[in-house]
């Protein structure tokens, strides 16, 4: 899919948001390897600690299809301001991807793309626990 095909597909993620607190809808739109899209939209409880992610819904609505094999993401905000993933989705995202794993995001309708391996270098990998 195209990097704007995708980003279209986070905004309308986006728009299902649960953002009573923030008010910052974020969305995403994951891209497995066979083409499949998972979009996915952040929901916040009111505590924090327990809200989740526009990237982790749609990490887990794949994998409960059975894919763990992904070639893109779209991440989205309201603000069009280049949101990335943050940290602990970067992390998950290392769990299934390699370095060259593509993030698209929209910054003031300009599209910007990096690499999971220039967002989070030297991430921990599955691998890291099998070399202990």
């Amino acid at each position: 899919m195209e990097p704007e095909a995708l980003i279209e597909q986070a905004h309308e993620a986006r728009k299902e948001a649960y953002v009573p607190y923030s008010e910052y809808p974020v969305g995403a739109a994951l891209e497995t390897a066979s083409g499949e899209v998972y979009r996915g939209f952040n929901v916040e409880i009111v505590n924090y600690s327990n809200s989740f992610h526009a990237e982790e819904l749609a990490v887990m609505g794949a994998i409960r299809d059975g894919h763990t094999d992904f070639e893109r993401v779209a991440v989205v905000s309201a603000e069009h301001d280049g949101v990335t993933p943050c940290g602990m989705c970067r992390q998950t995202f290392a769990e299934f991807c390699d370095d060259s794993f593509e993030i698209y995001t929209e910054d003031h309708g300009e599209i910007k793309e990096y690499t999971l391996g220039g967002l989070l270098p030297d991430a921990m990998k599955p691998g890291n626990l099998q070399d202990r």
